[in-house]
């Protein structure tokens, strides 16, 4: 097999996206919110609408994993984009961290 001929077998595009995929998704973080006994329902659902932007039905379906999972990844984005969202809802007295 003639040079080329292998550098093209071995040369795929789609590797490379992947790869790039990989460093992007490492970069990335996610807002969990922890079930309490102390938020209410409404209390949850419109601080995910007003902080993390969520539709209301979008923010209802976070409330409802979150009381039957324990916790739910509301939000995922850079640590920069969501630390001031974790903290507003910090702020409201809503048990959330940040993960990477």
């Amino acid at each position: 097999m003639e040079p080329y001929q292998k550098t093209m077998l071995e040369f795929n595009p789609w590797k490379q996206e992947q790869l790039d995929a990989d460093v992007l998704d490492a970069q990335l973080h996610n807002i969990i919110i922890w079930n309490d006994d102390v938020n209410t329902f409404d209390w949850v659902i419109e601080s995910l609408v007003e902080i993390c932007e969520h539709s209301p039905e979008q923010a209802e379906q976070c409330a409802l994993f979150i009381h039957y999972q324990g916790k739910y990844a509301v939000k995922k984005g850079d640590f920069e984009t969501l630390r001031p969202k974790c903290e507003a809802l910090i702020d409201r007295g809503i048990n959330a961290t940040i993960d990477n």
